[in-house]
């Protein structure tokens, strides 16, 4: 989109207005005032087609100016960590909209039946089928190669977020109890990442864009590939339901600009790295780690039945975990608002599938990057190349998980040369190809050039 609106700034005394005029009438009469207030997290950069990139875009307040209904509309934009305060916020009755991870969404449902302030799903942003959002990894000198080497050490996660539902998972997968095999620290994402490099922490459990953010930094390297749980994790837009009902069209001129906001991250994705990249202070070669053409993440506003299935799956974790009691996501989802929204274009996305996982690279100066068909063909290029690169990546060769080529683990099997995220999936693949072996990086690139 050509036009771009700046956002409207809006002063914190706005919260102390009454409830009717967050996402309602500020002042009777055709020329009142409705702000409509937005929590995000700049920095899950999976949900930016509702959030930094939607912000960055101005596509949601251009929608709002063409409802042309005798309101003047302003937008407040809040930016948080995680999605717990957005959750309260909305209970409070002084965020509208948000968006957050599939646990902290179960969590922000049933807060919000508890306190008689129901909020509804209406929308997705990013997701992974498999569970790649969300990586465990250590510091780059650990001796950890594997989920059991974690007994007895100190791991930090968020409590509640999918980080921490990946983290339970594959501990209990792996034999491990995760409530006393392990001590688990409670930390925000950048608390946790300050406690790995400081050496307070013997690993981290994260969701985008911690662990990739960490490794391009140098100062992390992966353990554990959530894509190995082979279950799907997702980031969604969630609503009061009074708030919903009372404005449902702007609403809908949210979710119509979200779904431009994800039309333009598909067809610019370097550009829309870019500007991720501006608003967060986040390297975009991070950014488009996460977003690009064959990123992790695969973005989409239609809530999709193997999300809706994982959600209710999530439930008994949190339920484990004492964090919420039973939920009914059947009652918490309500997708009629967006399926009036994109109309006959909403069954077309429902039905449409990620991108086949590829090998990029991303030459500096330029604002495409090159696919190859193999990781080989790819570190042919590198090497050919060294000065003029600016990223490569590469997707795990079990899980499709997309990593930095330079911080994959490589194995060489005969003439294939295998990149994987994490030293337990390479480990796995060589168990079951006599003569295959890890080399280095550099060995990789000797061999393929």
């Amino acid at each position: 989109m050509k036009h771009q609106r700046s956002v409207v700034a809006v002063a914190a005394v706005a919260l102390l207005l009454p409830l009717s005029a967050c996402g309602g009438d500020a002042s009777a009469g055709d020329s009142s005032t409705v702000t409509v207030t937005v929590g995000y997290q700049s920095k899950t950069i999976n949900t930016v087609t509702a959030g930094t990139l939607l912000r960055s875009l101005g596509y949601f307040e251009k929608q709002l100016n063409a409802l042309h209904d005798g309101h003047t509309y302003k937008v407040d934009w809040q930016d948080y960590a995680t999605g717990a305060p957005i959750t309260a916020q909305m209970t409070a009755g002084k965020i509208d909209i948000g968006s957050m991870g599939d646990f902290p969404l179960l969590i922000n449902a049933a807060r919000g039946k508890q306190l008689g302030k129901p909020t509804r799903l209406v929308s997705v942003t990013g997701y992974n089928l498999r569970g790649g959002l969300n990586t465990i990894v250590t510091s780059p000198g650990s001796r950890l190669t594997s989920l059991t080497d974690l007994r007895g050490k100190k791991v930090s996660t968020s409590i509640g977020s999918a980080a921490d539902g990946t983290l339970v998972r594959a501990l209990q997968r792996a034999g491990l109890d995760p409530d006393k095999d392990i001590e688990k620290l409670n930390q925000q994402p950048a608390v946790g990442a300050s406690a790995l490099t400081a050496g307070s922490t013997d690993a981290l459990s994260q969701f985008v864009a911690w662990p990739g953010l960490l490794a391009f930094q140098g100062k992390a390297k992966a353990l554990y590939d959530g894509a190995q749980l082979n279950l799907p994790t997702f980031h969604g837009v969630t609503a009061r339901e009074d708030f919903a009902k009372q404005r449902p069209a702007v609403l809908e001129a949210f979710l119509k600009a979200q779904a431009e906001a994800t039309d333009y991250l598909d067809e610019h994705p370097v550009t829309a790295a870019e500007k991720v990249a501006k608003a967060t202070t986040l390297p975009a070669e991070v950014v488009y780690l996460y977003n690009g053409d064959h990123g992790i993440a695969t973005f989409d506003p239609a809530i999709k039945p193997q999300l809706v299935s994982a959600l209710k799956d999530d439930v008994s974790v949190l339920k484990s975990a004492k964090l919420t009691g039973d939920v009914d996501v059947d009652a918490f989802i309500d997708d009629h608002y967006v399926r009036k929204a994109l109309g006959a274009d909403y069954a077309k996305r429902l039905s449409a599938a990620p991108a086949p996982a590829a090998s990029e690279v991303w030459p500096k100066g330029a604002e495409t990057t090159r696919s190859f068909k193999t990781p080989a063909e790819l570190l042919r290029y590198v090497a050919a190349h060294t000065s003029d690169i600016r990223a490569s990546y590469v997707p795990d060769a079990t899980t499709g998980t997309l990593w930095f080529a330079d911080k994959a683990v490589w194995v060489a099997d005969g003439d294939q040369l295998l990149p994987f995220v994490a030293p337990a999936t390479a480990q796995s693949y060589i168990a079951g190809h006599g003569g295959a072996r890890v080399i280095t990086y550099a060995d990789a690139l000797g061999r393929a050039s």
